[in-house]
């Protein structure tokens, strides 16, 4: 059995969003391909047209959800700094590593007619599997950011919603939840 515990304690304290979610229809397209201000690699580009290409399906929620996507990890998340969206898990990619085309999460967005937009994936690292006290876990080139609150190591790549922050930033300015029903946001 995988240890995923502190995340399923997560699960379970914050799950409880309700609210049918339904394709968007188009898949949009990343703008920006740099990161605080210098061009990304040949070898990040590759990886995240990768990631693109094998997450391109999952614009269809009920794509998302089939393929085992299907657990609400969190309600809608926004913070001063912009905001996540819902994070929806595939528990069994939650096993303590990270590989560029099995993103652990995808970051979905409310729209204003009822629909969910996908717009990032988080790849995530248990501390029960990687010690929050040894050195960051590395994928895009980028050290995974340690995230207490749900004890582990956390990586977000914004390659379906342009991030002004840069596409690993955590939070999105451009992202919010007005369009979640008051029950289902988190503010942080």
């Amino acid at each position: 059995m995988r240890r995923t515990v502190p995340l399923l304690a997560a699960i379970a304290l914050l799950s409880g969003c309700g609210g049918e979610a339904t394709p968007t229809g188009t898949t949009p397209k990343l703008q920006t391909q740099r990161v605080a201000g210098a061009a990304l690699s040949a070898d990040v580009n590759q990886d995240l047209a990768t990631l693109r290409r094998v997450t391109a399906a999952f614009h269809d929620f009920a794509a998302a959800s089939a393929a085992g996507w299907s657990a609400q990890i969190t309600p809608c998340m926004e913070s001063s700094e912009g905001g996540m969206g819902f994070h929806y898990g595939n528990v069994g990619l939650i096993d303590g590593t990270a590989q560029v085309d099995k993103p652990e999460l995808l970051l979905y967005e409310p729209e204003e007619n009822g629909k969910l937009r996908l717009v990032a994936v988080e790849y995530i690292i248990p501390y029960a599997a990687h010690s929050r006290n040894a050195a960051p876990p590395v994928l895009f080139g980028q050290a995974f950011a340690q995230v207490d609150a749900f004890q582990l190591w956390g990586l977000h790549a914004w390659v379906w919603k342009n991030n002004p922050s840069g596409i690993f930033a955590p939070w999105n300015p451009e992202v919010n939840c007005a369009n979640a029903s008051a029950v289902s946001r988190m503010e942080h």
